[in-house]
């Protein structure tokens, strides 16, 4: 189980940062115009629909303006429960993103014909790290070794 949530660490480090300056946006672009709009909109104790598409359009365009004014129109309360909703739900896609990235076994991003079978150079117990037939990079098979050096090679040839 361990190799599955290294594996997905190791293949979303990148996109980890890319998914906080969304969620940044999100929240500024998004989220401050639709609070502000709808607080703005039930303000005489009814949610008016009009009030709240007029508003959305005007604070959409100046996201930074809806911002300062969540602030000053005393509506941070409605933002912040607002923030967490879409938080909660866009944590929740993050993490199906995340598992569904995870390596499905233990072999995924390993090369085929490496040398990652071994481990603190025992392979060049056997092997050399200068000439002969080459089995991998940096593996090779000696041709002065005494006894058996034939090479199984396992794979499939491909012809476009």
């Amino acid at each position: 189980m361990n190799y599955k949530l290294e594996g997905a660490i190791r293949r979303n480090r990148k996109n980890f940062i890319i998914y906080a300056i969304l969620w940044v946006v999100i929240a500024i672009v998004f989220v401050s115009p639709f609070s502000y709009s709808a607080h703005v909109a039930g303000l005489d104790g009814k949610f008016d629909l009009e009030i709240f598409i007029t508003t959305f359009g005007e604070s959409i365009t100046n996201p930074f303006k809806t911002l300062g004014a969540l602030f000053t129109s005393g509506a941070i309360g409605n933002f912040i429960s607002t923030l967490l909703i879409v938080t909660i739900f866009y944590t929740v896609f993050f993490f199906i993103g995340f598992v569904k990235s995870a390596p499905k076994n233990e072999f995924s991003d390993i090369e085929h014909g490496s040398s990652d079978w071994s481990q603190r150079g025992e392979q060049y117990q056997i092997l050399s790290k200068n000439k002969g037939i080459i089995l991998a990079e940096d593996n090779y098979l000696p041709l002065d070794k005494r006894g058996n050096i034939n090479v199984l090679v396992v794979g499939r040839f491909r012809f476009w």
